[in-house]
């Protein structure tokens, strides 16, 4: 089964073709990066724009890369959510279209299921569950029990800031410009050591995250406001370890406590090389994680989950509508 997945919630306008749930045979993403790193963040009206103008050319290069026709699309899966509505409209409505147009199934991927699905493409064998699902991004940053396909709970989530978003603000406080994850990475690299210890947030709820304390801390640090500020580098540094210490203790302990046989790492911020490496020393189970390159918003992820919710004969009709705060489990 050829399956399309269309992903346009937030700035990349995402399609590829995915045969049988698991194996890429073509994945194609138009960033939308540049456009937005004058403004040190995504803008929704022109995310949206930008999306109108590339989906066509992205499905075009997407059929011709995996030698299909289009006729050969034997489904059509896309993002209803979460995610920018005026983004997720273009897609949205796109897929309704070719699926009237070409009489295919239809269904509504939810954007963080994608994420976990992109850790079994291009791979063999079957899921283990129970698994726990640490899903990191710019806007998320869940801790999330998977009992099976589609069977979800929630454990745990941000308060504040995602993680994601701290790598993005506190890139802006050090003047790295935008995206704020892979420029933090590649500062703190540099660095002989970390500045210190920084704070991780004490919370009642055991398996919650909280940023914001850690990126107010950084930028007092910053200001000068506790002493002589410590070089850039040591200082990413530190931060990163800070983010990737609480991120790791909190999926570990999740996973001992609920017995899981595995973790799945799973997000834009999963491609970060200190949270890899990390929990992949830390952890109890094995760890299943996506290369770096299907850790950020790419079609195929949408494409694996939508084949699995398809298999289990799950299809959406042409009134399917987007969900902009749309959550899992």
């Amino acid at each position: 089964m050829n399956v399309l997945g269309i992903e346009t919630s937030c700035d990349e306008t995402a399609l590829a073709v995915v045969a049988d749930g698991h194996r890429i045979l073509s994945n194609i993403v138009s960033s939308q990066v540049e456009l937005h790193a004058r403004y040190g963040g995504v803008v929704p009206e022109l995310a949206s724009r930008e999306h109108v103008q590339a989906i066509v050319p992205v499905l075009e290069e997407a059929l011709r890369a995996a030698s299909v026709h289009l006729e050969e699309i034997d489904a059509v899966a896309v993002t209803r959510g979460p995610g920018l509505a005026g983004a997720l409209l273009v897609g949205l409505n796109f897929a309704k279209a070719l699926a009237f147009a070409l009489s295919r199934p239809l269904v509504g991927v939810n954007h963080l299921e994608g994420h976990i699905y992109a850790a079994w493409l291009e791979r063999d064998g079957e899921a283990e569950f129970p698994a726990i699902a640490l899903i990191v991004s710019g806007g998320h940053s869940d801790v999330v029990l998977m009992e099976g396909h589609g069977r979800y709970r929630r454990l745990g989530e941000t308060v504040d800031d995602a993680a994601g978003e701290a790598f993005d603000k506190v890139a802006r406080l050090l003047g790295l410009g935008f995206p704020g994850g892979p420029a933090i990475e590649r500062l703190a690299s540099t660095a002989a050591a970390p500045a210190g210890r920084l704070p991780r947030a004490r919370l009642e709820l055991p398996y919650d995250f909280s940023f914001s304390g850690l990126k107010t801390k950084v930028q007092r640090i910053v200001r000068g406001e506790e002493g002589k500020a410590p070089p850039a580098a040591a200082l990413a540094a530190a931060f990163q370890e800070s983010v990737v210490d609480s991120l790791v203790t909190k999926a570990v302990q999740a996973a001992t406590d609920h017995g899981a046989r595995g973790i799945i790492l799973a997000g834009g911020v999963a491609a970060n090389s200190a949270l890899r490496t990390a929990l992949a020393e830390r952890s109890p189970v094995p760890v299943a994680v996506p290369p770096p390159a299907l850790c950020t918003d790419n079609g195929a992820m949408i494409a694996a989950a939508g084949y699995t919710r398809l298999l289990a004969g799950e299809t959406a009709g042409l009134d399917l509508d987007i969900d902009p705060g749309l959550r899992i489990g």
